[in-house]
C-alpha cells in the first residue's frame, strides 16, 4: 500500500534498478549502489537517459555493515551465508543459538544436518555446543575466504551466544583445520580425546600443513576397556579474546546495568578459564562413575595443581574442571581418593571396577592450596545463576490455529 522500497547493493551499471523502476509495479523508491566510482558515475547516467531518476537514486557506497547480529528462533544456519559476507573486514558478527536440545547430543543427526557437525550427550554438552557453534561459522566464512576470530562465547540459560570478528584472507584460511577436531568419548568411563583435523607448523616466516597422525585412542580406552563414541568436528582454538573480557568487565562494572552483577561474575569465570584447553570434567560425574563420595571441588583443583597442571572452572557448570592434565592423572586422583574413602564392595562392578583395580602412577598429593581458590570465588561474585523460578525456561513454538 505505501509502495515498494528496494535496495541493489552490488548495482554495477543500474540496468536491474532502471528495469525494476519500469517494469515493476508500485515502486516507491530505488536505491542503487556500488562501491566503485566508476560505476556510481555510469549508474547517474543511465538512470537520467532513461527517465527514472525519480525513481531511483543513486549511492557509491561500500554494502557492508560493522556489525550483524543473528537472534533467530532456533538454528541461526539458513542465515550465515549471508552474514558472513555483509560483515565489514574487522567487524563484528554476533549469533544466538536456542535449539540446545540439538546442539547438546539429543538429536546428533539433526546437529550435523543443521550445523555440520555430530554433538555428543556429554557433561561438558554446553562447551562443545559453542565450539560446534563456532566451527560452523567458521566453515560458512571459509567459503569467502575469510575466517574467524572469537571474542566472546556464552553458554546462558537455555541458548549459547557467540561475538566473533570478521576478517578477510584466503592464506590464513588453511589454518582453521588446525582449529578442529574431532572428539572421543569413552562408552564407559566418558573420558574425552581430541583428534585435530590437521597440523601446522611454523618455520621461520613459513607456515608449512600436515596432516596429523590418529587416532589419539586404541580400540578400546585404555581406562575401563569400553569403546568409543565419535563427534564433532569441533571448534578447538580459543573460545575468549583475554583483552575484550576485561574491556567489558570494566564496562560492566562501572556502567548502569540492570544485570551488571550477573554480567560481572561471569565475565570473571570466562577470564579465569584456561583459554587452549577444550571441554572440561564435572567432578560430581567423575565420583559418579566409581561410585564414591563427592570429592569438594578445590580437593581436586588442589590436587590437580599440586601435580603440576593447570586448571579452571568454565562458566557453562559450577561443578566443572578444566585443566591441561591428561585423562590418566584425573582418574588416578580418583584412584587415589577412593583409598582415602573407599567404595563399597558391593558397588565395584563394571566401569567403576575396571577403572580401581588398577594403582595410581602418578604420585597424587591432595593437600590444599591456597590458589586453587579463583579470585572470582573468593569475591563471592554471582559466578553461575540459578532459574529465578521452577520450570523456568524456553517455551513451546508458537502455533497458528
Amino acid at each position: 500500500q505505501e509502495g515498494l522500497t528496494i535496495l541493489e547493493a552490488l548495482s554495477a551499471s543500474g540496468l536491474r534498478s532502471i528495469r525494476y523502476a519500469k517494469e515493476v509495479p508500485g515502486v516507491r523508491e530505488i536505491v542503487a549502489n556500488d562501491i566503485s566510482a566508476q560505476a556510481a558515475s555510469s549508474i547517474r547516467d543511465n538512470v537520467v537517459h532513461n527517465g527514472v531518476d525519480h525513481l531511483v537514486t543513486t549511492s557509491h557506497d561500500d554494502a557492508v555493515f560493522s556489525a550483524v547480529d543473528l537472534d533467530p528462533y532456533g538454528c541461526p544456519s539458513p542465515f550465515l551465508d549471508a552474514a558472513v559476507q555483509c560483515v565489514s573486514d574487522g567487524g563484528v558478527l554476533l549469533v544466538t543459538c536456542t535449539d540446545m536440545a540439538v546442539l547438546a547430543g539429543n538429536c546428533p543427526e539433526t546437529c550435523y544436518s543443521k550445523y555440520g557437525a555430530v554433538s555428543l550427550h556429554i557433561k561438558s554438552c554446553h562447551e562443545m555446543a559453542l565450539r560446534i557453534v563456532l566451527q560452523c561459522v567458521e566453515s560458512h566464512a571459509n567459503r569467502y575466504g575469510r575466517y574467524i576470530v572469537p571474542l566472546l562465547s556464552l553458554s546462558a540459560d537455555f541458548y549459547v551466544r557467540v561475538f566473533v570478528r570478521m576478517f578477510s584472507g584466503p592464506a590464513v584460511c588453511k589454518k582453521t583445520t588446525s582449529k578442529l577436531a574431532l572428539v572421543f568419548q569413552c562408552t564407559g568411563c566418558e573420558t574425552l580425546s581430541l583428534q585435530p583435523l590437521g597440523v601446522s607448523h611454523q618455520y621461520g616466516d613459513k607456515l608449512k600443513f600436515t596432516l596429523p597422525h590418529g587416532p589419539p585412542v586404541g580400540a578400546v580406552c585404555e581406562q575401563c576397556g569400553h569403546k568409543h563414541h565419535i563427534g564433532g568436528p569441533i571448534w578447538s582454538g580459543p573460545l575468549h579474546d583475554e583483552m575484550f573480557v576485561i574491556r567489558l568487565e570494566q564496562l560492566a562494572g562501572g556502567g548502569e546495568f540492570g544485570t551488571s552483577r550477573r554480567m560481572q561474575g561471569v565475565l570473571a569465570v570466562v577470564r579465569e578459564e584456561l583459554t587452549e584447553v577444550p571441554l572440561y570434567y564435572t567432578v560430581d560425574r567423575l565420583c559418579s562413575i566409581i561410585h564414591s563420595e563427592t570429592m569438594p571441588m578445590m580437593q581436586f583443583r588442589s590436587a590437580l595443581m599440586n601435580a603440576g597442571y593447570r586448571v579452571s572452572f568454565s562458566h557453562a557448570n559450577r561443578m566443572s574442571v578444566k585443566t591441561d592434565a591428561p585423562a590418566s592423572v584425573v582418574w588416578d586422583i580418583m584412584r587415589h581418593w577412593v583409598k582415602m574413602h573407599p567404595v563399597r564392595q558391593d558397588r565395584l562392578v563394571g566401569v567403576a571396577a575396571a577403572i580401581l583395580s588398577r594403582e595410581p602412577v602418578t604420585e597424587i598429593n591432595m593437600e590444599l592450596r591456597s590458589d586453587a581458590n579463583p579470585e572470582s570465588r573468593e569475591r563471592g561474585l554471582s559466578r553461575f545463576q540459578e532459574n529465578p523460578q521452577r520450570f523456568w525456561g524456553p517455551g513451546m513454538k508458537a502455533r497458528h490455529k
